[in-house]
């Protein structure tokens, strides 16, 4: 008889820093959609709307694109984890 499978375990930093990377990818894809959006409003919206919201749309990009930045700039992969010290040999070039 065969043992059930182990449930997966992600540490909670590799977790969350999958997602921002995530997050990250899907960025210009977000953008591309929100930017072609006013075409399809060409009867319904004036050009000051269109334009107005165009600006809004890559300031929101651009402020997305910064805190995404920081939260994957604030992970350390030399941050010796919970289960062992690999980040304090990568840290020290192996001297122990």
């Amino acid at each position: 008889m065969s043992r059930p499978p182990e449930p997966v375990f992600l540490e909670r930093q590799s977790y969350r820093r999958r997602r921002w990377s995530d997050a990250a990818r899907l960025m210009p894809v977000v953008g591309l959609i929100l930017l072609i959006l006013p075409l399809l409003w060409a009867d319904q919206a004036t050009t000051s709307g269109g334009i107005l919201y165009i600006f809004c749309v890559w300031a929101l990009l651009i402020a997305g694109t910064r805190i995404i930045a920081r939260r994957l700039s604030d992970y350390d992969p030399f941050v010796e984890s919970k289960n062992g010290s690999e980040g304090a040999e990568l840290r020290d070039g192996g001297a122990r």
